[in-house]
């Protein structure tokens, strides 16, 4: 089972009635360069972050540090219209969401779904 399928599966308890995901991804704290000179900064000093974008709003998930994908509380919540990209890169960090988050290249496409929805992006 894929990372953006076990994000849905345990985003659907933090949804509202009627509302639907449109983009799910997976974020980082500290920046992954890091990661070259010690896993255990990026364990201990970092955290992983779930975004859930809905037709609604967008959800900022505190992520378990071993299972990224088990969400642990919300951390906070945007309103829909809010533009998470563009991003470029192997890695590439947002502000968007609150706080900074580095995201992987994997999950621009969904990023850029996301925010063309809204009607807010497309960015590529």
């Amino acid at each position: 089972m894929g990372f953006r399928h076990k994000l849905r599966r345990h985003a659907r308890d933090l949804l509202a009635p009627g509302e639907s995901i449109d983009a799910v991804f997976g974020a980082q704290t500290v920046s992954p360069w890091w990661r070259f000179l010690s896993y255990s900064i990026l364990m201990l000093a970092g955290g992983y972050r779930a975004v859930i974008v809905t037709d609604r709003r967008i959800l900022v998930c505190r992520c378990g540090r071993l299972r990224s994908s088990a969400l642990k509380e919300v951390l906070a919540e945007l309103p829909r219209q809010t533009a998470i990209g563009p991003l470029a890169g192997m890695w590439s960090h947002t502000e968007a969401l609150g706080e900074r988050l580095y995201v992987y290249r994997r999950f621009y496409k969904d990023i850029d779904d996301a925010d063309a929805r809204f009607g807010g992006g497309g960015w590529s």
